[in-house]
């Protein structure tokens, strides 16, 4: 497979790639793939290739749950991988790779939320509503939902963002995989490696924490 069909540059971490006996890596079990991987002190360039090939779609798929608004999310699962690349001998159980790659996944996005609300600035109603093909006022009369609705909306997952980020790592992650992911009690008991009870005790806890959180969105 060529570098060009990759979802993700090379131009980060090629040059410290090392090079490797060439292996018909397509043919290689996950579990396989991730011993691999952990063969030397980097990732071959072909056997890390599979591995995007094989797990991209996964991180694309946890990143536009957590930020179907965000534009950026390439530049987010660039960082996902690179942070693989350089971590991956740290993982001691290749069976968990997915796991370990959600935890990844969501621990950045989190960082760069936090990051965001500490630069954002306010939306003002006063200011023209910029479209690719122009400007528009906010008093536009549609079967849509207003810019009140929209704002109110967005700030209800703002909230809701800020809150699953307050919460402790590990129910963060079990929420994450349950509610964004829609994993099985026993397949996140199995990624997480943790017994069944506490993965229901920690999404349990982790909902009343949010609602908690949440309880004054969630009345109105």
């Amino acid at each position: 497979m060529s570098s060009e069909s990759l979802p993700v540059s090379w131009s980060a971490v090629e040059a410290i790639a090392p090079q490797q006996t060439p292996v018909q890596v397509n043919k290689l079990s996950n579990y396989d793939l991730i011993l691999q991987s952990q063969v030397g002190s980097r990732p071959g360039k072909a056997i890390f290739a599979e591995l995007i090939r094989r797990y991209h779609p996964h991180v694309e798929k946890v990143l536009y749950h957590l930020a179907p608004d965000w534009t950026d999310r390439a530049d987010l699962a660039q960082e996902v991988w690179i942070r693989v690349y350089r971590n991956i001998n740290r993982l001691q159980e290749p069976a968990k790779f997915r796991g370990w790659l959600s935890r990844i996944t969501t621990n950045l996005f989190y960082d760069e939320l936090r990051k965001r609300k500490r630069t954002s600035t306010p939306l003002s109603l006063d200011a023209p509503l910029n479209l690719e093909d122009g400007e528009m006022d906010w008093e536009i009369a549609s079967d849509d939902p207003g810019p009140a609705e929209e704002m109110i909306t967005r700030e209800f997952y703002d909230q809701l963002r800020d809150a699953i980020a307050d919460l402790p790592e590990v129910f963060r992650t079990t929420i994450v995989l349950r509610e964004i992911e829609g994993m099985a009690y026993e397949e996140i008991a199995e990624l997480t490696g943790v017994s069944l009870g506490t993965v229901k005790s920690r999404i349990a806890r982790a909902r009343q924490r949010l609602q908690a959180q949440l309880q004054n969105y969630l009345e109105d």
